[in-house]
């Protein structure tokens, strides 16, 4: 599908202006759409379809898939099963790959360009707080539209760091990972979130050797400090380097290779390797939209928002990663949602009082093992001086993971230490980023742990773990709730 063409620009005034057509733009257009409000898209990017479709959680976790199937064949004798694994054809892993984005991506393209709206394929900048001037990506000359309204989603991109050397000896993001059709045989990955911890699975899953540097002294900087060390110890016993509370001096080349030079602790120490894969994180994609001409207010290049999606300027929304305390995709499209839905009401002249809800906010990783929350952390409830109550239980005590073979992790549940009900859901283990939706289905109807062990689970499976932290919790509840 041809989708470098921009629209007409017969109509240059629009009730709703959506800068970016990735999941939480996208969610803002149509949403706004469905209301009754005429909406443009403007999108400058080399192909549409946005972050998670092109070059994040879909053609990641494809990859990911074959990594943990090579994981399954090289521990195929545990099993008594006589597999061997033959090599892998880091060409067909890609191709797969393609053909699978290239569908979510073909029909992301085609919802945009649907007649819906009125898309234009350009770069955005404010000129004031309601003119936005369009600068074509074929390069014919930019133009102007007004809005009513506008939504800032613009997303974000690869977080690099000013590490002496890097630029000069060279380096790959995620995105070079993703659609490699051959790959070196050894890397060192910088960064311990998210991005570093899955791409380091899919690497050694695959064959490579990796070493893994974290300035931080875990894995997951925020998260629960258990969780990191299991990773950690799962990571190495795969025969991943990992090296945490570190501080990179500087990148050279050396026989042929990328020197990394780098302090580990107290101890100085250095790796050559043939790649290195910057994976820390991403930043808002907030530079040259021009925000000071529209007075809308950044902090660490992230837009200000309040619980409403409104920015400083009040007819200006925001969505996604340009301003989300949490950058994952089902954030990005409900903060979407509820910024079209307040410009809807701030037109017409109705009170904008849909706020952004977090309790439930859910998180997941696709390392091996996976690691998924929902809820408040432990910090988090103290700081609120919230009473709590938390109990675990490990998956190598557990049957189902034990027939598995999957006994890395545990289950955590956090619960009010008064009423019972369950504040928070943790999880480390196989198939963590599914199980934690039970917790979150439960979060979602205020269920308290003893109503939670009034569900009845089937045995033997991996859901029924969270039956016993849930009675943990509930054996040390006060007499409040009795």
């Amino acid at each position: 599908m041809n989708n470098s063409a921009t629209s007409s620009v017969a109509s240059s005034s629009f009730d709703f202006i959506v800068i970016g057509g990735g999941s939480g733009g996208y969610a803002a257009a149509r949403t706004a759409h469905s209301l009754g409000l005429t909406v443009a898209v403007v999108d400058g990017a080399e192909e549409l379809g946005g972050l998670c479709i092109l070059r994040g959680c879909m053609p990641s976790k494809t990859l990911i898939e074959s990594a943990d199937r090579n994981l399954s064949i090289r521990r195929a004798s545990e099993f008594g099963l006589k597999a061997t694994a033959e090599g892998v054809d880091v060409r067909a892993i890609r191709d797969r790959k393609r053909v699978l984005i290239d569908d979510f991506a073909g029909y992301r393209q085609q919802q945009l360009m649907d007649g819906r709206f009125t898309l234009h394929r350009g770069y955005a900048e404010f000129v004031d707080a309601h003119t936005l001037k369009v600068s074509p990506r074929d390069g014919s000359a930019a133009f102007e539209v007004q809005g009513k309204t506008f939504c800032i989603a613009t997303g974000s991109v690869p977080n690099i760091p000013p590490i002496p050397g890097l630029q000069e000896t060279g380096f790959w993001t995620s995105d070079e990972v993703l659609d490699a059709e051959s790959l070196p045989e050894s890397f060192a990955v910088l960064g311990g979130g998210a991005i570093a911890l899955e791409m380091a699975h899919y690497l050694e899953g695959i064959g490579r050797k990796v070493t893994l540097i974290q300035r931080g002294k875990q894995f997951l900087t925020g998260f629960d400090t258990e969780c990191s060390q299991v990773v950690e110890q799962a990571y190495q016993h795969r025969g991943i380097v990992c090296h945490l509370g570190t501080h990179i001096h500087r990148v050279t080349t050396k026989d042929g290779g990328k020197h990394i030079e780098y302090r580990h602790g107290e101890e100085e120490v250095s790796v050559t390797v043939d790649e290195i894969l910057v994976a820390l994180g991403r930043k808002p994609a907030s530079g040259g939209l021009n925000l000071e001409a529209a007075q809308v207010s950044l902090h660490k290049e992230k837009v200000v928002v309040k619980p409403t999606m409104q920015t400083t300027q009040p007819h200006i929304f925001a969505a996604g990663d340009i301003c989300s305390p949490l950058d994952v995709v089902h954030v990005a499209i409900q903060q979407g949602e509820i910024a079209a839905r307040n410009a809807h009401r701030l037109i017409q002249g109705q009170l904008v009082n849909e706020e952004a809800d977090y309790r439930l906010l859910l998180f997941g990783v696709f390392s091996h093992p996976q690691v998924a929350s929902v809820g408040a952390s432990e910090a988090d409830l103290e700081k609120a001086g919230t009473p709590y109550v938390s109990a675990s239980y490990p998956f190598n005590d557990h049957g189902k993971s034990m027939c598995m073979g999957e006994t890395d992790g545990f289950v955590k549940m956090l619960a009010h230490a008064h009423t019972g009900e369950i504040l928070a859901g943790i999880c480390v283990g196989p198939h963590a980023t599914e199980l934690i939706h039970e917790v979150v289905v439960a979060m979602h109807y205020r269920s308290r742990v003893q109503d939670f062990l009034t569900i009845p689970h089937y045995h033997p499976t991996l859901s029924e773990i969270w039956t016993y932290p849930a009675e943990g919790c509930a054996d040390q509840l006060t007499e409040e709730c009795e």
